[in-house]
């Protein structure tokens, strides 16, 4: 049996003058193709067509992992339809609620003897015997930006990805994975532009999907390795601007996420001219730099510059306590999360994440603070990647911040009681079920040693079971109850109208 701990997060023919893109599934990229399908996606009407068509399946075609032979796969709840008018920014209807910015790979997910060495030489050589045997397609799951989509779609939002995959059979499977979960994809490049270039469609044309090896040792423990840790330029170094249909796709969705990973696949130059084109257009944007984050800001010139970039220009920051210590060498979550928040321009929530601990949102006038659940973990790959998509799903609807870090701290607690990510994220059943019946992991001594160290902020509101002897000038403490009441019907019905804040 498995321990119990307590868990919060630990993870076409196309033409470039009009807006309607026809799909053609032998094409390296695609809108959103997934053979056979052909058909039509408008991206100014995406709440007006059915961005969604389904085939059933029955639970025993879903591939699933070793780890959870036993454990029930759900397949994704239907979402009612949203209202055209959601999410006004700057006078513009924004239909689409996230995109997605690269890093789509596949997991390949093994139970292994040990843990890749250290060593780049010899973790190169384990990775390379373990792609010498392809893995039976039981073991593949969508990875990458892939977990943070398809979170996001089952807590009813609204999403597309935007990356490119390769035209072999792992990037059909990611295509039809992402289709089923009712996500769209848009190439980084037109079929015009490729076929201008014979040189960049032999280059785009021969790249091969990236797989991430997720191995897990006998005592659950998780090695990650694929083969973009061992390359000095990213994937798509060929790819030098964005191409129109990628900035029609940013400019029609409120948020566009991004994370350290998407350096692997994308020099600096796109990735802060995707961060600049959003910002003008008026899309928030979200950057979780990821394990990656310390060594981007002590790499090349490039790498620093656009990471400090998107410090100061990002509109939401999420980090784990390690990672925020690592940038600021403040050892306190807090402090370090006012210190990111004085140093942004744009910046108007930095989110902590503690791991078992719990998770903080510090904002310019005050701090939200919520305990994680308790809850028995089976696996925690994807649960930052959860967490991330339903701060998102707050964000958009304008709620309290204790309110979305209860609702990222459930998503991701209910990740970890399965196994893996992909598909295998939580469904909005499974985090109603949780955020009904779970305890929290109130450490008062942890709070209270955290809060004590001259936190300077006008208000701290903290997630608790019970509200004990009302509220102290500067503490205000909220009912797990009454936040999960509010949060529910939000969550059953799903649209909800809401306007990103400014």
């Amino acid at each position: 049996m498995p321990m119990i701990h307590h868990l919060t997060t630990t993870t076409t023919t196309t033409t470039t003058t009009t807006t309607t893109l026809f799909i053609k599934s032998s094409l390296p990229f695609a809108y959103h193709a997934t053979a056979p399908y052909q058909y039509e996606y408008d991206v100014h009407n995406h709440n007006q067509q059915n961005p969604r068509p389904r085939r059933r399946r029955s639970i025993s075609q879903w591939s699933i992992p070793r780890c959870c032979k036993k454990e029930q796969v759900y397949p994704p709840t239907p979402r009612a339809k949203r209202s055209s008018n959601v999410g006004i920014i700057t006078g513009k209807s924004k239909e689409i609620d996230v995109a997605t910015l690269g890093n789509l790979c596949v997991d390949i997910v093994l139970n292994v003897p040990e843990l890749p060495p250290n060593d780049p030489a010899l973790r190169k050589l384990y990775m390379d015997r373990l792609s010498a045997s392809p893995p039976d397609k039981q073991y593949w799951e969508a990875g990458g930006n892939c977990n943070m989509a398809i979170a996001a779609g089952r807590v009813g939002l609204d999403c597309i990805t935007i990356g490119h995959v390769g035209n072999d059979i792992y990037g059909r499977f990611l295509l039809d994975v992402l289709h089923h979960e009712g996500i769209s994809m848009v190439g980084m490049m037109t079929t015009t532009q490729l076929h201008s270039d014979h040189h960049l469609l032999h280059v785009a044309s021969s790249y091969q999907t990236l797989l991430c090896w997720v191995l897990v040792d006998p005592l659950q423990r998780h090695g990650f390795c694929s083969r973009a840790d061992f390359s000095d330029q990213p994937a798509f170094s060929w790819l030098t601007t964005l191409s129109n249909q990628v900035k029609m796709a940013i400019e029609n969705s409120k948020i566009l996420f991004c994370n350290g990973y998407g350096f692997d696949e994308l020099s600096p130059h796109m990735l802060t001219s995707a961060l600049q084109y959003a910002v003008e257009v008026g899309t928030c944007v979200f950057f979780d730099p990821g394990p990656r984050g310390n060594a981007l800001s002590n790499g090349t010139p490039q790498q620093q510059t656009a990471v400090s970039h998107f410090l100061r220009m990002s509109d939401v920051l999420l980090l784990t306590s390690d990672e925020a210590e690592a940038l600021t060498g403040i050892k306190n979550p807090i402090l370090a999360g006012q210190e990111l928040l004085k140093k942004g321009v744009r910046t108007k929530w930095v989110i902590v994440k503690m791991g078992s601990r719990g998770s903080i949102i510090i904002s310019m006038s005050s701090i939200a603070c919520a305990p994680a659940f308790k809850v028995n973990v089976i696996d925690t790959v994807g649960c930052g990647d959860s967490f991330v998509a339903a701060i998102a799903f707050g964000f958009i609807h304008n709620m309290p911040m204790v309110s979305s870090l209860a609702l990222a701290n459930a998503v991701g607690a209910a990740t970890a009681m399965g196994c893996g990510a992909g598909r295998n994220v939580a469904t909005l059943q499974r985090v109603i079920e949780l955020m009904k019946t779970a305890e929290l992991n109130e450490d008062e001594e942890f709070w209270n040693e955290l809060l004590a160290e001259n936190v300077d902020t006008e208000e701290i509101t903290f997630l608790s079971k019970f509200v004990v002897n009302g509220n102290n000038h500067q503490l205000n403490r909220i009912a797990l109850q009454k936040v999960v009441s509010e949060l529910l019907p939000k969550l059953e019905s799903s649209p909800v109208e809401g306007k990103v804040p400014s």
